[in-house]
């Protein structure tokens, strides 16, 4: 098989999430826990740092991966989902896998993978920590696809676990209030590992807690007492926050003996996007009109993207915007301004909201524009139409950015 036809393959044995929804969740670690072995236990050779939350783990992941190859460690990077090519998901200093690692890997677990009916996401975690281990890297940032206690990625014993926050999202599997889905991130906390908690409430903050003192894992609150001075090449005010929780994170570290200097933070802050190719977080893509995209999806990430956009100026507000079908539209659209002029959309995948519904559902909300079939239309026509001094936001879904890019 050639790289696509491999692609093909792993998308067609158990959809992934991202793009089928609910059928591609899986309930147990049994698979994963079965691939590691087979595979001679990959995770076991590399140290690692597991981030999980609501919003913010990738760029917190990121900055941290970049942060930790300025202070000359060969760091390894797992996130999801990709937005322009399958092998983002898996980078070694910033460059992502060859795709003969990616053929040859699936060709020769093939059997394994065939008999033992693993999704995409389980035979992808597999395929990250056997690379990583093959490469021989210092430590690996591994990003939590979903929730966390249930994750595939959560046969790792990391130096610290990280949660970045909660927020209602992937509530059909996560559970329907913040104490459940709390729960459910806070299943990443291993025995007597630290644990840097970023934003928390009221509700999840005792959830933590508990957890922590059951394992005996000392737990450190980014929010409470880090003041950031650092700035950071990923644009968006909400980034602040998780800047915060790096540098805890970082502090953490070095109570282990990880040399990383200041100027080490500084700079892998700065140089994010260049070290480890970071895309769709507040991304300008035009000049004039100014075009934004940003992979907010969810309340808390889109309170986070509007707020920042009322600090914008412009003549007139145009927004692209396609969603997928499982997303509670009762708790996003009254975020969106109403004076802007809208161009829904479907994005490209079996889970994409038809544009008519989405017209139909954002009318409720006196959400106005024209509907399009395609992101590529949607987004064509907002240019053509937006005058210079105009600003163009593109959003809603990770899969809508992802065909702008």
């Amino acid at each position: 098989m050639n790289y696509k036809e491999t692609l093909d393959w792993m998308f067609a044995q158990l959809p992934m999430f991202q793009r089928q929804g609910k059928t591609a969740f899986k309930k147990d670690l049994t698979n994963s826990i079965a691939f590691s072995k087979h595979l001679n236990f990959p995770e076991t050779k590399f140290k690692s740092i597991h981030v999980a939350g609501t919003n913010g783990k990738g760029s917190t992941s990121h900055m941290l991966a970049s942060i930790l190859q300025e202070a000359g460690f060969k760091v390894g990077l797992y996130t999801s989902p990709h937005l322009k090519d399958f092998r983002e998901r898996i980078r070694i200093n910033g460059e992502v896998i060859s795709k003969t690692e990616v053929i040859d890997f699936i060709s020769t677990n093939k059997l394994f993978l065939d008999t033992h009916k693993l999704s995409f996401f389980e035979m992808t975690v597999g395929l990250a920590f056997d690379c990583f281990a093959k490469h021989t890297v210092d430590i690996v940032v591994v990003e939590v696809g979903l929730g966390g206690r249930l994750d595939s990625t959560n046969i790792i014993t990391p130096e610290v676990s990280v949660i970045t926050n909660i927020g209602f999202d992937h509530t059909q599997f996560l559970g329907e209030t913040l104490p459940e889905i709390a729960f459910e991130k806070a299943g990443i906390i291993k025995n007597e590992i630290p644990v840097v908690v970023g934003e928390f409430q009221e509700e999840t903050y005792p959830v933590f807690k508990n957890k922590a003192a059951k394992m005996n894992a000392p737990i450190f609150l980014a929010s409470s007492d880090i003041e950031s001075n650092y700035a950071s090449d990923l644009k968006g005010s909400y980034q602040s926050n998780n800047i915060k929780t790096v540098l805890k994170i970082v502090e953490v570290l070095k109570t282990k003996n990880y040399s990383i200097s200041n100027e080490s933070v500084k700079k892998g802050l700065l140089n994010v996007i260049k070290n480890t190719g970071l895309l769709g977080r507040w991304q300008q893509l035009n000049k004039s009109p100014k075009v934004i995209c940003d992979t907010g999806h969810n309340k808390e990430g889109l309170t986070y993207v509007f707020n920042q956009l009322m600090k914008e100026t412009y003549e007139q507000l145009h927004i692209v915007i396609g969603v997928v079908n499982d997303k509670d539209l009762n708790k996003i659209l009254p975020l969106f301004p109403k004076k802007a002029i809208y161009y829904f959309c479907k994005p490209d995948i079996p889970r994409g909201l038809n544009e008519i519904e989405l017209q139909l559902k954002c009318s409720e909300f006196e959400l106005k524009g024209v509907a399009y079939p395609s992101v590529k239309e949607a987004y064509v026509e907002a240019l053509q139409t937006a005058d210079k001094q105009d600003f163009v936001f593109i959003g809603g879904s990770t899969f809508v950015v992802a065909e702008v890019l």
